[in-house]
């Protein structure tokens, strides 16, 4: 027996691209590109955690205060996209796009992602969080009267996060700029706040800091590799990102492009002589060489250990054939007899209709083994081979005072190229 597994393709790093969009109108959009990178690679230390992890370093928030983000899995990015209002924002004003507002998509939206196969996936991103650094146009105690930050604003300060937004805790102030984070949840809508004291031209957002939250596809049902995708964002009143009609951006496009690096194992490990299997009675041959009882059947199961953490299929090499079936030739009397054999595959690996796998047929046409797949990343666990002559063959194999031996080499591929 010459088992051969045929590894997963090394994962190939590809780069996300820019795709540049341009309006029907004389000035294009400008888009503020952002790449996110994620990669697994099974862990075995931790077999039943199948999980992407995220590669990009967060900026902003979640680098400033990482624990108040990473129990949630949120990360932040920040956006160098600046506001300027386009007006003064007046005190105590009714409509609550006139002043400082944030509406973000904080549903869960779809992103395809590609493998270079073609094989698609869906990965899911929401906008989780939104900060901004706002800069003022007088410092805090002339807008307030010589008033601070809490006074500025109905409700307090922006550390203190309107109504559905929430707010976490945390701010950086100075006598002009005020920066902090809102937390989103999902669905949310307008998150407005209201000053109490009117604010002269020109308000100004440096920049703003989202943060974001991924649901990954399932890693054991994707190919080795890279799978990229993009998705575009816009940002301006009542769109996207939406800071009200007094807050405008100088660009309207925030693009997120995604890889995600899949490092599969497929390793199967044979013990030493494992490769050379003897077929024999059950009990041996004694009962034969003392007492001439003819064996019914002629069997040997030979033990592996396998680590999968992708799918991958079974198929069969034979020096020599019988139908469907490797065979054993006795070259002397010019005589051959079919080898069934059939693989059981430890728990956890399972086939395409989720069955475990027990005593499954290993034929030459692949049929029956074309997928297995595992629920979990498979580690050194054992499987077994069976190798058996069946009873009507065996009958004709032996013959009292006559030696004969049947032989006949066998290749037993664990292949992980899927289609």
């Amino acid at each position: 027996m010459k088992p051969i597994v045929r590894q997963p393709r090394q994962p190939v790093q590809r780069s996300a691209w820019i795709g540049w969009l341009f309006a029907l109108v004389a000035t294009p959009a400008v888009a503020e590109v952002h790449h996110i990178y994620a990669t697994f690679q099974p862990d075995s230390a931790n077999p039943m955690k199948n999980q992407f992890k995220n590669q990009t370093p967060s900026e902003g928030f979640c680098r400033q205060v990482p624990q108040a983000c990473e129990p949630s899995g949120l990360f932040s990015l920040i956006a160098h996209i600046p506001f300027t209002a386009s007006a003064p924002i007046l005190a105590h004003h009714a409509d609550p796009r006139q002043g400082g507002m944030a509406k973000v998509p904080s549903d869960w939206r779809d992103i395809e992602v590609t493998h270079e196969s073609g094989d698609k996936k869906i990965l899911q991103l929401r906008i989780a969080g939104i900060g901004h650094e706002a800069a003022f146009p007088q410092p805090v105690t002339e807008l307030t009267d010589g008033g601070g930050w809490n006074d500025l604003w109905v409700g307090g300060a922006w550390i203190y996060a309107p109504p559905p937004c929430q707010g976490v805790g945390w701010s950086t102030v100075g006598t002009r700029g005020y920066n902090s984070f809102w937390r989103v949840p999902e669905g949310a809508g307008v998150c407005a706040k209201t000053p109490r004291f009117d604010i002269p031209l020109s308000m100004r957002y440096l920049y703003f800091v989202y943060g974001y939250e991924l649901r990954t596809p399932e890693p054991l049902q994707m190919l080795s590799g890279a799978y990229t995708g993009t998705t575009t964002y816009t940002v301006g009143p009542g769109l996207d990102f939406d800071m009200g009609d007094i807050m405008l951006p100088e660009d309207s496009l925030l693009t997120l492009n995604f890889s995600l690096e899949v490092s599969h194992t497929l390793k199967v490990d044979i013990p030493p002589g494992g490769n050379r299997v003897v077929l024999e009675p059950n009990g041996g041959w004694q009962s034969w060489l003392d007492h001439g009882r003819k064996p019914t059947r002629l069997f040997r199961d030979q033990t592996f250990n396998i680590s999968a953490s992708s799918r991958f299929k079974m198929n069969l090499q034979c020096q020599y054939y019988s139908g469907v079936n490797c065979a054993l030739v006795e070259h002397r009397i010019n005589d051959s007899v079919p080898l069934e054999i059939s693989v059981t595959l430890p728990t956890g690996l399972t086939d395409a209709s989720g069955q475990p796998v027990n005593r499954r047929r290993l034929l030459r046409d692949g049929s029956g083994t074309e997928l297995f797949q595992p629920g979990f990343y498979v580690d050194r666990k054992p499987g077994t081979l069976h190798f058996e002559i069946a009873p009507g063959s065996v009958e004709q194999m032996i013959y009292p005072n006559a030696e004969r031996h049947y032989s006949g080499d066998v290749t037993i591929i664990w292949d992980s190229e899927v289609n």
